[in-house]
């Protein structure tokens, strides 16, 4: 039986790449034996936040401490040394200039305490793979390679090509693009979530979709006039901003329709501002998270995504699977999910938008909705999984 570690900066949380992961994770189990790395502290963990609980997954609690000082010191200064200068050195991808200067960085940010922590546990393990879930710990495990043998190491990206490296990136942003890909390219195999970031990188990848997680609830009768978004209050992420924006220049010229926004973070304060400052409390509605989110799907009418970027975007496939028409900014990965299907706006574009929220309250809905429940079928977590299953070398 194979053995696969997931390393994760959080399992006992609420987001998307938690729950792909858990998803992805209990799907393996069936057949693998299977463990789980995590970031969180022990105290937060509550594994029936994905149904954990109902397999024989292991967890493993990882903390990392800060070397010494004087180490520490030293480190952080070479860090901000390559982040500011010497990634641009070597400029050509792949020179042996820059090759050797990414390497010291990738130790100098993963000081060799923390890899000891890291490898002390998964050389015990005797692991046959093991997968960095997001970009971060993807290019720690690189730093690792050495020492784990024959381990496969995978790489998970769930952020755009874009939102990474692009000149307005609130991750990782373009000084450190080349370092990124030239850990990744270390790994065995680096998976992406859609063809477009494929393109993009210099180095061959893989791309599985992410798959529907969740049992969808009842189909929406499309009768509500409720527009729906979906994600974490994020700074910029979703774009809720814009929507709130757009949703005002729509409630002028339309008095029926209301917009739902479900979840929670840092951003809520501004979003309630603009709510107040438009008079749309009537209309425009915040609520928390919640584990049965298929009730608020089975609710509205059409889905909105005024994301400014995302990796995959699973909430387009939640929507469609309760048969919701969709609205969405013209992100790569909105266009490869959905084809001509969806209602696209320009990324940011927030006058656009208004017209698109005032073309999805005129469309053909039945016709609509049925096209919508066939595009989510195609991202079947089984139809998902055969393709994990010929990345990490799994027999069937």
């Amino acid at each position: 039986m194979k053995k696969i570690c997931f390393l994760v900066e959080s399992i006992f949380t609420i987001g998307g790449v938690q729950r792909v992961t858990a998803v992805i994770a209990k799907a393996l189990a069936k057949n693998c034996d299977v463990t789980i790395i995590t970031l969180d502290a022990p105290s937060k963990q509550d594994t029936s936040l994905y149904g954990l609980d109902e397999t024989d997954i292991h967890f493993i609690y990882l903390h990392f401490y800060i070397p010494p000082r004087l180490k520490n010191t030293l480190c952080r200064a070479y860090s901000a040394l390559y982040r500011k200068v010497l990634y641009r050195t070597g400029r050509k991808q792949g020179s042996l200039i820059h090759r050797c200067a990414s390497d010291l960085y990738a130790r100098s940010s993963f000081p060799s305490q923390q890899r000891k922590q890291l490898t002390d546990i998964l050389v015990p393990g005797g692991f046959d793979t093991v997968i960095g879930v997001h970009a971060p710990l993807a290019v720690r495990l690189a730093a690792c390679k050495k020492t784990l043998g024959k381990t496969r190491l995978v790489g998970w990206i769930h952020n755009s090509y874009e939102a990474l490296f692009g000149e307005k990136s609130l991750y990782i942003g373009a000084e450190r693009r080349m370092h990124y890909e030239q850990q990744l390219a270390k790994l065995d195999s680096t998976v992406v979530l859609c063809q477009y970031d494929a393109r993009k990188y210099h180095f061959p990848t893989h791309v599985i979709y992410n798959p529907l997680t969740l049992l969808p609830g009842q189909r929406s009768r499309g009768t509500s006039r409720k527009f729906l978004a979906v994600g974490r209050f994020s700074r910029q992420h979703k774009g809720f901003d814009l929507l709130i924006d757009a949703f005002n220049i729509f409630a002028k010229e339309n008095a029926e329709w209301t917009l739902d926004i479900v979840g929670e973070g840092p951003e809520e304060q501004l979003y309630r501002q603009k709510i107040a400052q438009y008079a749309l409390e009537r209309r425009v509605h915040l609520y928390p998270f919640t584990t049965n989110i298929q009730q608020y799907y089975s609710q509205a009418q059409v889905y909105v995504l005024s994301s400014r970027w995302e990796g995959f975007g699973l909430v387009l496939v939640e929507a469609m699977s309760h048969g919701l028409p969709v609205v969405s900014s013209d992100l790569p990965t909105s266009l490869e999910i959905m084809g001509d299907f969806g209602i696209y706006f320009k990324n940011g574009d927030v006058s656009q938008l208004a017209k698109s929220l005032h073309e999805a309250t005129q469309l053909d809905w039945t016709a609509k909705s049925v096209e919508a429940i066939q595009i989510a079928r195609r991202f079947d977590v089984g139809a998902i999984i055969e393709q994990w299953t010929d990345v990490l070398d799994i027999e069937r």
